[in-house]
C-alpha cells in the first residue's frame, strides 16, 4: 500500500482528481487529494499572503498530520512547483515525485520565470483586490482565482531532488504546442528520471484516466535493490 498526495494545478482543487481518488483507493492506497489553501473550499482563506510556501506547507502539514511516510507526491501543472518544494523540506517522508505535465523547478525558479509571455499576461488577469489570477474561460466552472504570490514567489531550496524516484507524464495532445515539450525533451535524456508521454490534453486525470491510473499504479510499487 502507498500512500498518495494528489496536487492541482492552478485554479483548481481536489476535486480535479476525484476519479483518480477512488480508483487509486480501489487498488488498496492510501490518497489525500489536496487542495491549497485559497482555492475551491478552500478560497475563503485567499489573501495577498497567500504564496508558494504557503502551498507547500499545506503539503508538509499533511505529511506530519497524518504520520505519513514514503509518499508519492504528485503534482499537476502548477503542482510540480509545490511538490518539489515539500520533498525538499521532508526528505524523509517522500519516496517519488510524479510531475503530470508539470513544471520542474530548481532552486530559485518561480512559476512566472518558467512559463511564456503569453501564460504571463494571463497571470496579471487579476480580481478586482489584486490577489489572484482569473481562471481561463475554458476552465471547469468549479475553478477559483489562484493566489498570485505563489505564482511570483521564487522556490527555495536546501538540496536537490536525486534522491527521489522521479517520473514526468508529458500531454502528447495539446491543441497547438504544449509549453511543457522542452522540458519533456530535456528529462526524457536525463537518466534519473522515467518518462512517459500520453495522448493526452493538458488536463491528464480528464482525458487519459485508465493511462495515467497504470502510471500511478506503477510508481507505488517499491523500489528493486537497483533503485529502480
Amino acid at each position: 500500500m502507498a500512500t498518495f498526495v494528489l496536487v492541482p494545478g492552478m485554479c483548481h482543487g481536489g476535486w480535479s482528481f476525484a476519479e483518480l481518488t477512488e480508483q487509486l483507493r480501489g487498488h488498496g492506497h492510501r490518497v489525500h487529494p489536496l487542495t491549497l489553501t485559497g482555492l475551491g473550499e478552500r478560497s475563503h482563506l485567499l489573501h495577498g499572503g497567500v504564496n508558494l510556501d504557503t502551498h507547500i506547507e499545506d503539503v508538509t502539514a499533511l505529511l506530519a498530520a497524518e504520520n505519513v511516510h514514503d509518499a508519492v507526491l504528485v503534482g499537476h501543472s502548477y503542482g510540480g512547483m509545490v511538490i518539489t518544494g515539500a520533498a525538499d523540506r521532508m526528505p524523509g517522508r517522500v519516496d517519488r515525485l510524479v510531475y503530470l505535465d508539470a513544471v520542474v523547478p530548481a532552486h530559485g525558479d518561480s512559476c512566472w520565470a518558467l512559463v511564456s509571455d503569453q501564460e504571463r499576461r494571463w497571470y496579471l488577469d487579476v480580481v478586482d483586490n489584486g490577489y489572484a489570477t482569473r481562471p481561463l474561460p475554458f476552465f471547469d466552472p468549479r475553478a477559483t482565482p489562484h493566489p498570485l504570490a505563489s505564482l511570483l514567489q521564487p522556490l527555495r531550496l536546501s538540496g536537490d531532488s536525486t534522491g527521489f524516484r522521479r517520473d514526468y507524464v508529458y500531454a502528447a495532445g495539446w491543441d497547438g504546442q504544449s509549453p511543457f515539450t522542452p522540458v519533456y525533451q530535456r528529462l526524457r535524456a536525463d537518466p534519473g528520471w522515467t518518462t512517459h508521454a500520453l495522448d493526452s490534453g493538458h488536463n491528464l486525470m480528464r482525458d487519459a484516466p485508465g493511462e495515467l491510473l497504470k502510471i500511478l499504479l506503477d510508481a507505488a510499487r517499491p523500489s528493486t535493490v537497483d533503485g529502480t
